[in-house]
């Protein structure tokens, strides 16, 4: 609303009120969904990690033109069919370590709520009805546009809003429209029908947070008209000076610099992603950007023998795939130092294994800045590899110390963020699994290359182990150590 980095202070201390525009369900969500729902959650788990009790509302949008288009198109009851995709909705989110919201209301369960919202703008002249439509009138609100920039003047001409010859400006918006065939309706005073898109927010707000809370986020594209028309019938209903005391908008993923969208036909659904790279890939592609800022998603066709395309490549999250496992790989190392002779007790640890909370703090603390996050994880991560690699002139125990502190710091930092929250043994297994079935890779005949190597190495017969080494290293097989034996990794996923 200021244009300007701001104080937060909430209006309860230590206690925050949040609120965000959720999904409108009338089919499966794709990776745009899930980067705005990413930002949220970060930004949640951002003020978890700074020590707030945060209450979280993200709505379902059940009853809307979309979802009714829809469902009369496949001859399926449309509350129903906005169901199913918002269940889907919450798996798919899951799978991203997407926190469930403390309320999930939908519009189909708060039309009393809406009801009496709409009834006082109606009752104090904000709103004015025409042939059992509602509208709400802009004239009425002098700070429109506030949000947004645009005002009032710049809207009369009609440039950005359906014209309607009933309404008494092209600004006005509709609050509650009346029942037309093959559509869900419910009774009101002004006859039945269904609430407009707008007002559903506001009388949600009220119903969960209050008519004045902290924190309202959603993508840039709801700043208008959606956020402005919030604004407008919640303070004009209930005669505050503020309705949300903070607005946060995250940016627009974009797909060779042009936003995603169904319409576009640039989508890829959130199953669709998960199951090809990994759901986690996705969440620390994410996180590695700033919320407000726009983001680029790299893909790449691949083609078949006959050269025609055959798929595409997620190239950003291949990257951050190689990033994942460069963590959980340094993660499972530190676990099973330490398991080997306990965290070292009290005392000393080297300086650098101190710093990763208290940066990630301040961090966070200064407009929920991911991108610092995740570069001090990776000079943690190096720190705990040159220990564990070298450690000349740090004594047993403060190695011990400060690797069992890495290790706990980065999984902290980690779930404030919204990753590293798997076990490494599983994440990497899965996550082998994933390129063996993209890459074709046979682990029958690795895993009897890998065995003839151990048959050779104990009779002494390195020029055949060797040998094996060169033949797993062409099948892009990597080897490395463990207590329990050499195990395999997919050195290289296919790309650069």
């Amino acid at each position: 609303m200021r244009r300007q980095k701001v104080t937060f202070e909430p209006l309860v201390p230590g206690k925050v009120g949040m609120y965000v525009c959720g999904p409108t369900t009338y089919t499966s969500a794709h990776v745009g969904h899930a980067y705005s729902a990413i930002s949220f959650d970060t930004i949640r788990r951002c003020l978890l990690f700074l020590g707030f009790d945060v209450r979280y509302v993200r709505n379902v949008t059940d009853v809307d033109d979309k979802i009714i288009k829809r469902a009369n198109e496949i001859g399926q009851d449309p509350v129903a069919l906005a169901a199913h995709f918002a269940d889907e909705y919450n798996r798919d989110m899951a799978r991203f370590n997407v926190l469930p919201p403390t309320v999930e209301p939908k519009v189909s369960g708060h039309i009393g709520e809406i009801i009496t919202v709409i009834e006082k703008l109606v009752a104090n002249g904000s709103a004015y009805t025409v042939a059992g439509d509602v509208y709400f009138s802009c004239e009425t609100f002098a700070p429109y546009g506030k949000l947004s920039g645009q005002s009032l003047d710049e809207l009369r001409a009609g440039e950005r809003v359906a014209v309607d010859e009933r309404k008494k400006s092209p600004a006005d918006f509709a609050l509650w429209k009346a029942a037309k065939p093959g559509e869900p309706s419910w009774d009101s005073p002004w006859g039945k029908g269904r609430p407009g898109w707008h007002i559903e927010c506001s009388a949600m707000t009220v119903a969960h947070l209050g008519e004045t809370f902290d924190l309202h986020g959603g993508g840039k594209d709801l700043i208008f008209p959606h956020h402005e028309n919030e604004i407008a019938q919640s303070q004009g209903a209930h005669g505050h000076d503020t309705f949300a005391r903070y607005w946060l908008h995250n940016g627009f993923l974009n797909f060779e610099g042009i936003k995603m969208s169904r319409s576009l036909g640039n989508v890829f659904d959130c199953s669709q992603i998960a199951d090809a790279v990994g759901p986690e890939a996705l969440r620390l592609f994410c996180v590695s950007h700033h919320y407000r800022s726009p983001v680029d998603f790299e893909l790449e066709e691949t083609r078949g023998p006959d050269g025609a395309v055959n798929g595409v490549r997620f190239r950003s999250l291949e990257t951050a795939d190689r990033r994942l496992e460069y963590f959980y790989t340094t993660l499972l190392r530190i676990d099973t130092f330490v398991a080997q002779g306990g965290d070292g007790g009290a005392g000393a640890v080297v300086p650098e294994a101190e710093t990763l909370v208290p940066t990630c703090r301040e961090a966070v603390a200064d407009d929920f800045n991911a991108p610092i996050v995740m570069a001090a994880l990776g000079e943690s991560a190096k720190l705990a590899n040159k220990l564990l690699d070298e450690g000349k002139g740090v004594a047993k125990d403060v190695k011990r110390r400060s690797l069992a502190r890495i290790g706990k710091d980065m999984r902290a930092v980690g779930e404030a963020l919204g990753i590293l929250l798997d076990q490494p043994e599983r994440y990497l297994a899965e996550r082998r699994a994933r390129l063996v079935k993209r890459l074709g890779i046979d682990t029958a005949a690795v895993e009897k290359l890998l065995a003839d190597r151990t048959a050779a190495r104990a009779a002494k017969d390195f020029t055949r182990a060797d040998a094996i080494r060169g033949e797993l290293t062409a099948m892009n097989i990597e080897l490395f150590d463990t207590p329990k034996g050499t195990d395999w990794r997919v050195a290289d996923a296919g790309s650069d």
